[in-house]
């Protein structure tokens, strides 16, 4: 019989012990002979929306989409507009009145599409009373410990200053809003009062109209860090074959607990995985060698990131 080549008898190895490799565990499809389909704003569109909503079909195996937008034309352009990667297959972005062309060139880690046929599309002039201002920064339903916030939006055209409130009742009285005032620029730094769940918006103005109000955006301040956690095992100095179980107090509020492993002199950290952030009240230790004391301690996370006061410093050996 004849002899098999060397890479059948591994494959056929792998395959007899389960581990047979996946092609698309190993090479990410090319999406280089796919082609981006460009739906809205559809080609002649004409819109007296300032926000455009650009919208293209999903390519499959993509990871990311290259937009771009000039005016007037690819052909001649004047200026480049817009030229940013979106993970999704919508993106949301303001344009003053002007004829426009938009294009969609699809990525991912390996390969990317061609640019698609550009779509060309007109914005018209129109009173601001029609349009509303397209909030930026911070995103929605941002949660933060930081006390003093920047919030930023884009400009509208036509538009001369912008009215900003800020609420934690949702503006159902318009008499006691946490603040409210009327700026020339496009941003505004706020510093909370205490820890609430704020919500934000803006309303575009100029001498003779006003404009909708902005959606409305949710933030959550809070510097309050979570309680203290404690061990549970293993009790402080014991001696332990590996892997150790790790084990502590869930505490109410955190979402992540970072564990510190120290060396023998209870300080030095004791290797480079360390301090880890895990989302369990669990962590199995499966480091080191015999004999090696291990000094631990574990504090809780919460949502905004406060990080809670450290457990008590304990410690075991290695069997």
């Amino acid at each position: 019989m004849k002899p098999r080549p060397l890479p059948y008898l591994i494959m056929l190895l792998l395959a007899g012990i389960g581990l047979a490799p996946s092609c698309t565990d190993i090479i990410e499809p090319s999406i280089s002979k796919s082609q981006v389909t460009l739906e809205a704003p559809a080609n002649a569109y004409t819109s007296t929306s300032y926000a455009v909503n650009f919208w293209w079909d999903a390519v499959d195996h993509a990871l990311s989409y290259h937009l771009q937008v000039v005016t007037p034309n690819f052909a001649s352009p004047g200026k480049l507009v817009l030229d940013t990667i979106v993970k999704n297959y919508k993106f949301t972005y303001t344009l003053n009145p002007g004829n426009y062309q938009w294009r969609v060139m699809a990525e991912n880690g390996s390969s990317q599409t061609a640019y698609s046929v550009p779509n060309s599309f007109t914005i018209a002039a129109t009173s601001i009373t029609k349009q509303a201002v397209q909030l930026t920064a911070p995103a929605n339903d941002f949660l933060t410990n930081q006390s003093t916030v920047t919030f930023q939006w884009t400009p509208m055209y036509g538009a001369t200053k912008y009215n900003f409130e800020i609420d934690t009742n949702n503006f159902v009285n318009q008499n006691s809003v946490v603040l409210n005032t009327v700026i020339p620029g496009l941003q505004y730094n706020f510093t909370f009062p205490k820890k609430h769940v704020y919500q934000w918006r803006v309303q575009a103005q100029n001498d003779t109209a006003v404009a909708q109000w902005s959606a409305i955006n949710t933030l959550t301040f809070n510097s309050t860090p979570p309680a203290q956690v404690s061990l549970v095992v293993p009790a402080s100095g014991t001696t332990l074959s590996q892997p150790v179980s790790l084990q502590w107090n869930a505490v109410p509020n955190a979402v992540h607990y970072k564990i510190y492993a120290f060396k023998s002199d209870s300080t030095t950290l004791y290797n480079s995985n360390f301090p880890l952030v895990v989302n369990t009240n669990t962590y199995s230790f499966n480091q080191g060698t015999s004999g090696n004391k291990i000094y631990w301690k574990v504090s809780a996370l919460d949502a905004e990131g406060n990080e809670g006061k450290a457990s008590p410093l304990w410690n075991f050996t290695l069997q």
